[in-house]
């Protein structure tokens, strides 16, 4: 079976997921194996919960790499894996995991996709979500808060301290890795028709 592996990379805020969840809603998520990078996050379960807080998240040690390739590599060749869930207000994983069968489209999301070589060989296509600083973060205030019980000040001390650092460090120079790149996320409709239409394409073959 011919697979089509495709990577959705960007920086915090920038519409990434928001691009993923519309290819799954135009293509039919039940004919995509979804990945989001988000759920191979460490577990950090052996920390006291004051230091957890204080760990970068947006460092690519940050996340089970190994693992997140692993899982790919599975999929590719046929065999369902089980993906951890990641609880974001305890930073530990949660004890069930999620089954992703394999399927001919896997669709993987995340901030580093294209940072890591080790996920970035295993892409067939490469699509960054390109979107200004500011509104990403002003997304990404808003995620915190409200889905994941985070203060003002401490998004912003994070955002300051860790999450631009990083996406200047890792993130906006794996930029040139890209096939396809899309200004505004999810509200790019031209790109994402484009980006469907080669998938559904692929499925008719």
């Amino acid at each position: 079976m011919k697979h089509l592996t495709i990577g959705v990379a960007g920086g915090t805020g920038s519409g990434k997921t928001t691009v993923a969840n519309r290819i799954l809603e135009l293509v039919g998520a039940e004919r995509i194996a979804y990945l989001p990078h988000d759920s191979y996050y460490k577990d950090l379960s052996h920390l006291p919960p004051n230091l957890r807080s204080q760990r970068n998240f947006d460092h690519p040690d940050s996340l089970d790499n190994e693992l997140f390739a692993r899982h790919i590599q599975d999929l590719r060749e046929g065999r369902a894996v089980e993906v951890p869930l990641y609880d974001f207000t305890t930073h530990t994983r949660r004890k069930e995991t999620r089954t992703v069968y394999p399927s001919r489209v896997i669709l993987v999301e995340g901030i580093l996709l294209l940072a890591l070589p080790e996920i970035r060989n295993l892409l067939d296509v490469k699509i960054f979500v390109d979107t200004d600083a500011d509104i990403r973060f002003i997304r990404r205030l808003k995620r915190d808060i409200h889905e994941r019980g985070r203060t003002v000040d401490s998004v912003i001390e994070q955002y300051l301290n860790t999450v631009r650092p990083m996406h200047l460090e890792f993130v906006e120079p794996s930029k040139r890795y890209a096939d396809v790149i899309i200004p505004e996320g999810g509200f790019n409709t031209v790109a994402l028709e484009m980006v469907v239409a080669r998938i559904q394409e692929m499925l008719k073959e």
